[in-house]
């Protein structure tokens, strides 16, 4: 991750032109569904997916790291700053 960190940050030093929203894709939703249905816990996944949601309120430096590790990592869609 800090190798992809490098590289977002290569791209763009200061994350200005992106948005600090990290898109829930579905996955993370489902899952934590399924572990309500199941009644396992999962603490770490539930976590991540409140982030998601909690990146929709406010653009922060933190949010914006996220976002670009998950577009560095997995591909995942970036909104551009406004």
């Amino acid at each position: 991750l800090l190798d992809l960190a490098v590289n977002a940050l290569d791209e763009d030093e200061h994350l200005q032109r992106l948005r600090g929203f990290a898109q829930d894709s579905g996955e993370g939703r489902w899952t934590v569904e399924a572990a309500i249905d199941n009644a396992v816990p999962l603490p770490a996944i539930t976590a991540s997916l409140f982030a998601r949601f909690a990146s929709r309120q406010e653009d922060s430096p933190q949010m914006k790291m996220i976002a670009a590790l998950r577009n560095q990592f997995g591909g995942h869609a970036v909104e551009s700053a406004k």
